[in-house]
């Protein structure tokens, strides 16, 4: 009851307030990078200070999830899937969870009519990013030729990372997910429908997943801490601050553009 109480006044002062803090497995440094949206130049140099910060620590590398909604709005959604592609190439383990933006793109490489929902959320940018010219016009078929020209431009190696996504990464006291969580759902039994596009009644909850619950999703003024999760989404496409979260038996900080 006790414990309950504390995180319902750390909720309500935007304090993480816990009688038993989250900690990652033992050993395991994590760092979670917020909704990148298209901005490989602050992806790259957040790399950068991740790799930094790995030098400065002994034992094996950490690992790094990136959060979902890595691509569209900004102009370089395809220069990041290379800066990702090439981190894995290096050896580094790298989770990258699906959102509800990589969801419509997966959805316009299967139907042409999907075009016209990913254009409203900032599709557009993704496709010149790849030297595909968006229709001037949209009907049912400039929208299958876009779509014809699009898959070409996808390399083997793109559509397979899109192919691959996660819907959630677990580790020790944390739970990882683009947009949320049901809070009526155990979390071993999420809907990927709610993982890549939940805010209510998820934002709203405050009493315990069973897991720390890591998000974006929602863009924040300032990195959310909650008794029950964490928020990093800071809106790096219109900001240019993009987020990294650092998790480990000390316990949390944050890397920044």
């Amino acid at each position: 009851m006790i414990a309950r109480l504390l995180r319902r006044l750390g909720a309500a002062l935007g304090l993480r307030v816990d009688a038993r803090p989250a900690r990652p497995e033992a050993g395991d440094v994590l760092y979670a990078i917020g909704d990148i949206h298209g901005r490989a130049d602050l992806l790259h140099a957040l790399f950068r200070q991740i790799d930094e910060d790995q030098a400065d620590r002994a034992g094996p590398a950490g690992v790094e999830i990136v959060l979902g909604d890595f691509i569209d709005r900004g102009p370089a959604s395809r220069a990041v899937m290379d800066l990702i592609l090439s981190r894995r190439a290096l050896g580094r383990r790298v989770v990258v969870l699906k959102g509800n933006h990589e969801e419509m793109l997966l959805r316009f490489l299967k139907d042409p009519a999907a075009l016209k929902g990913w254009r409203k959320i900032g599709g557009y940018p993704t496709l010149l990013s790849f030297g595909v010219s968006p229709p001037a016009f949209l009907d049912a078929a400039t929208a299958t030729a876009c779509q014809h020209e699009f898959r070409a431009a996808l390399g083997t190696a793109h559509l397979a990372l899109l192919g691959g996504l996660d819907l959630s990464f677990s580790n020790g006291g944390y739970f990882f997910a683009h947009a949320g969580v049901a809070p009526a759902r155990p979390l071993n039994r999420q809907r990927a429908a709610d993982l890549i596009s939940i805010r209510r009644p998820f934002l709203d909850h405050d009493e315990s997943f069973g897991q720390v619950v890591v998000h974006g999703h929602t863009p924040c003024r300032a990195v959310e801490f909650r008794s029950n999760r964490i928020n990093i989404d800071t809106g790096a496409y219109a900001t240019g601050v993009l987020t990294c979260l650092v998790l480990d038996g000390d316990g949390h900080r944050l890397l920044q553009t």
